[in-house]
């Protein structure tokens, strides 16, 4: 058999979609999950389960034994915490152990992912693409920060000789988002008629299968230090709730808000989450990141790896579809009738 390839967060939105991949392409697909980590994503996977932690670097190592490349997904993808720097230590020293560990194994190709959250956004709403970085002390956000900040201790890793890609997958939509994550709430609260309203502000959506695909794309053609966005269709927030309606029956909604009234909302809910623990659905870094449209370039991937992305519709229509089989979604409408 061929040497297992390791995926980390493969319990998760992106990881899991990452491991399904390898498996169809016929590969020895092995993944490093906590042991409280849920395994609804990897049941009923044909896969190696090593248990550990990707801040403990020794459990990393032991994972990587008899690996030659390293997919590493994993991260903690939270607009709020209430501890914020939860987030940063999550996915800068887990980033930092996994990689001294795939440096000491000597691997032979690392795919790194980042996010499209280390890029600085244009006020004008151009796409961005991989020539615009930000930097730690401009971005919104604990998320941002630690992956910027992740983003260039692997840049810097790569300099001294670390076989890696990086990618950066712009917002990934569709099934297995167990979680689900803070645009996948955004689907399931519309679905369900609870977004009356929505704000001036755009994302690029892009189904998780597809970035999936992409990360195959660069461990087979990337270049190493190099930079991929792994993005779909640029997409208005107004345009994405009227998909959302029409795949579920729904009227949509009309009323365009300013950001402004809302901040005290978001502050309000945040305030509340601190007692609940539980991650409110309006944030002020939301909102603050709201004032751009977050509007992202692919070129370059489908140059250099030629990586497409399907119709964002599609990938709604699979994310809706799959949130109602799991029961998020209910009371749906149709033709006047509720089902």
């Amino acid at each position: 058999m061929s040497d297992p390839i390791l995926v980390t967060g493969a319990s998760g939105f992106v990881g899991s979609a990452v491991a399904r991949a390898l498996l169809a392409e016929g590969e020895r697909v092995r993944v490093l999950l906590r042991p409280t980590s849920p395994r609804t994503n990897v049941a009923g996977l044909d896969v190696e389960v090593a248990e550990g932690d990707i801040r403990d670097r020794a459990s990393v190592a032991r994972a990587l034994d008899g690996c030659r490349h390293l997919f590493h997904v994993a991260a903690d993808y939270r607009l709020w915490a209430p501890d914020p720097e939860e987030i940063v230590r999550a996915n800068l020293d887990g980033t930092r152990a996994v990689m001294e560990a795939a440096r000491d194994a000597k691997l032979e190709r690392v795919v790194y992912t980042s996010s499209v959250a280390t890029l600085k956004l244009r006020l004008d709403g151009v796409p961005v693409d991989e020539t615009a970085p930000n930097a730690p002390e401009t971005t919104i956000g604990a998320y941002k920060r630690s992956k910027v900040l992740a983003e260039r201790l692997v840049e810097s890793m790569v300099a001294e000789g670390l076989p890696a890609v990086i990618v950066l997958p712009s917002t990934p939509i569709g099934p297995r988002d167990v979680k689900p994550t803070p645009t996948g709430r955004i689907v399931v609260e519309a679905a369900n008629g609870r977004m009356p309203a929505y704000i001036d502000t755009g994302l690029n959506l892009v189904h998780v299968d597809d970035v999936a695909r992409g990360h195959l794309l660069a461990w087979k053609r990337g270049r190493v230090g190099e930079r991929y966005i792994l993005g779909g269709q640029d997409v208005s927030l107004g345009e994405m709730l009227r998909v959302i309606a029409g795949l579920v029956g729904r009227k949509p909604p009309t009323i365009e808000l300013p950001r402004g009234p809302i901040f005290p909302l978001a502050y309000a809910a945040e305030l509340v989450a601190r007692f609940t623990k539980r991650e409110p659905f309006a944030t002020v870094d939301a909102l603050k990141m709201a004032k751009y449209r977050m509007f992202f370039s692919s070129a370059k991937a489908e140059a250099e790896l030629g990586y497409a992305a399907r119709p964002h519709a599609d990938a709604l229509a699979d994310a809706v579809r799959w949130f109602r089989e799991a029961g998020h979604i209910g009371g749906v409408r149709a033709a006047g009738r509720t089902r």
